[in-house]
């Protein structure tokens, strides 16, 4: 009996180094051990969304949920620890031949680096691979820690750009607005070209880190993929109402944008449609897209289609990201932006971006800064 325990602690120690050799170290897309971190992600998620249910605004809410990243980071921590823990006991069982010691001296042996013994038989061997292997596992955590940061530095750093040129939170057609009322159309295409190398590199560091997702904007109406969302309908619209205009890079944007968000929903275990039908239905629905296109219009931005005329092929690009953008912005409960789908964890509507005042020198108008007005109902509301 001993020899059984001894093997079936040897291999969960190795399953549990495993697994942390493949998230720690190896960047790749979770397949099989590592998607136990998926698992304590998901744990943790749970409870801070249980716990955000106390707060009635969306930045109350959004401060509960703030620190969730980090909690998720140090439960991992906890879960390799009592998996390590667990398994160098069982081992200890053929010296100690009791689990209460024999968890007591795994534990002091992990977490004394194997310098400090309970009591019974020692298995020195054993105690200083336990306190070996914890050593290696802080110092990978600690060398882990530096790249989640700087990955999400990069992320937010378009991000935040958006709030002058879409506003807050990011909305597509406003994105458009500004730059015509501004005289900047020129610098659409640069933009694109800007958010598909942003696209390319947030597809690789948030599939290869699911944790990442956990990790939200310093400020509350921030949100990667809200402005990711913003850029995409701002693309596809360029793209339907102005087909010769429209700069090359929206739709290559639109392609890497599409792929970022497909990738991260299988990552996180969504069903993703690989070759969705061009004409198939989108839960936007044409009398939002006409509404958004007048303003448009307005605005004095050249168009060549009519709103039915470039709703298809709106929809034909829409169809590639829609439903699983939706499907992530109300599980990372971000900011409830237009076009930007319902929110099962928030009872508001939907928030449009705030449009400051054209100020000129002379002007004596005051202004301040308040929330974004409500727009459009949210789906709770209608």
């Amino acid at each position: 009996m001993n020899a059984f325990y001894f093997v079936m602690g040897l291999i969960l120690v190795v399953l549990t180094s495993v697994g942390i050799l493949f998230i720690l170290v190896l960047p790749r897309q979770p397949s099989g051990l590592e998607k136990t971190s998926l698992w304590v992600n998901r744990a943790v998620r749970i409870v801070f969304l249980a716990l955000s249910r106390l707060a009635r605004s969306y930045e109350a809410k959004d401060a509960i949920l703030a620190p969730i990243a980090p909690v998720a980071l140090i439960a991992q921590l906890l879960f390799w620890s009592m998996c390590l823990t667990l398994g160098f006991a069982l081992m200890l069982m053929s010296t100690v031949h009791s689990f209460g010691p024999a968890l007591l001296q795994a534990l002091t042996a992990l977490f004394t680096v194997g310098t400090y013994h309970v009591g019974g038989t020692a298995n020195r061997g054993i105690d200083i691979a336990a306190g070996a292997l914890w050593v290696v596992v802080v110092a990978l955590q600690i060398a882990y820690l530096p790249s989640l940061y700087s990955a999400f530095s990069r992320r937010e750093s378009l991000v935040a750009m958006l709030e002058s040129r879409a506003g807050v939170p990011a909305w597509g057609p406003e994105l458009l607005i500004r730059h015509q009322l501004v005289g900047i159309t020129d610098t659409l295409p640069s933009l694109y070209d800007q958010w598909e190398r942003w696209a390319s590199e947030v597809a690789e560091s948030h599939t290869t880190y699911p944790v990442l997702l956990l990790f939200r904007s310093p400020e509350p109406w921030y949100s990667w993929l809200i402005g990711l969302l913003a850029v995409l309908d701002a693309g596809a619209m360029h793209l339907a109402l102005c087909p010769s205009t429209a700069p090359s890079s929206a739709r290559l944007c639109l392609r890497m944008g599409f792929t970022l968000i497909n990738r991260v929903g299988r990552t996180v275990g969504f069903k993703v449609e690989t070759d969705p039908n061009p004409e198939g239905p989108i839960q936007l629905t044409f009398e939002e897209f006409d509404a958004a296109v007048t303003q448009l219009n307005s605005s004095g931005f050249a168009m060549e289609r009519t709103a039915e005329e470039a709703w298809p092929h709106f929809v034909g690009w829409r169809v590639n990201y829609e439903e699983v953008a939706y499907a992530l912005a109300d599980r990372l409960v971000a900011p409830p932006a237009p076009w930007s789908g319902h929110r099962s964890h928030l009872s508001r509507g939907t928030e449009g971006p705030h449009r400051p005042p054209h100020r000129r020198p002379g002007s004596t108008k005051t202004f301040s800064y308040d929330r974004p007005d409500v727009v459009n109902p949210g789906r709770d509301a209608r």
